[in-house]
């Protein structure tokens, strides 16, 4: 069983076209595959679940999706933090949250500090997030360390800047999962997924449920992870 697992949920925009419905409703019905999701991996045990639920790049939509989605942010937020809280789910954002409404921010704030202790799966919420965003960050913090005197640079090996990233203490991911065939991680954990094995599937993210999960990781556990080595 994968102890991480990340998904890039795509596809909601072309749910909702091929039904000639407005995109918003695309988002809302992938907002129940994300609920089916979280219960099925809390079922299989599982231990870390990031998804990809907003990036750096998507600000660059239509003003009206984007508060379209900030309001579906606000909603489940709301809505299903007692639902998460009861499972034992700890939850916890990555990216430039400083970008997100404030009434988010708070509300995130709220979420994550009511559920720190436990013990769980652990809910991992890409938003705002870009992957080459988070590793110049990390880069930037560890020169002011070696200006400041504080770090000597020869110091700077791969779990010292590790700890620089926002998923400071989090796995790397042992499964990638992308929606929708397409076929590229789009700027999502990109030092983290050096040795992360991919599953790509034609399913439209508000279409996939706890069977196509399932068969994912199915997938996952029929492969042999050599980490550059040679297989038995």
């Amino acid at each position: 069983m994968p102890v991480h697992v990340c998904v890039i949920m795509d596809g909601n925009g072309r749910w909702a076209a091929g039904r000639g419905l407005p995109r918003a409703e695309g988002h809302r019905r992938g907002a129940e595959s994300v609920r089916e999701v979280i219960k099925e991996a809390s079922r299989l045990g599982v231990e870390y679940l990031t998804l990809f639920g907003f990036s750096s790049e998507n600000w660059k939509r239509p003003t009206g999706e984007v508060m379209d989605l900030m309001g579906l942010l606000r909603l489940y937020l709301r809505k299903e933090l007692a639902e998460l809280h009861k499972q034992g789910v700890r939850f916890r954002v990555i990216g430039e949250r400083s970008r997100l409404p404030e009434d988010v921010q708070k509300l995130i704030v709220a979420a994550e500090r009511q559920t720190q202790d436990n013990t769980g799966l652990n809910l991992v919420l890409a938003l705002s997030y870009g992957g080459r965003a988070e590793i110049l960050g990390a880069v930037r913090a560890l020169a002011e360390k070696v200006k400041a005197g504080e770090l000597d640079a020869t110091a700077i090996d791969e779990t010292v800047f590790e700890s620089h990233l926002e998923t400071n203490g989090i796995p790397d991911p042992d499964l990638l999962i992308r929606t929708s065939g397409e076929q590229r991680i789009s700027n999502f954990l990109l030092w983290q997924c050096a040795y992360t094995e991919f599953v790509f599937t034609e399913t439209l993210w508000p279409d996939f449920t706890a069977q196509n999960f399932r068969d994912a990781i199915d997938q996952y556990r029929s492969r042999e992870r050599r980490y550059g080595a040679i297989g038995v």
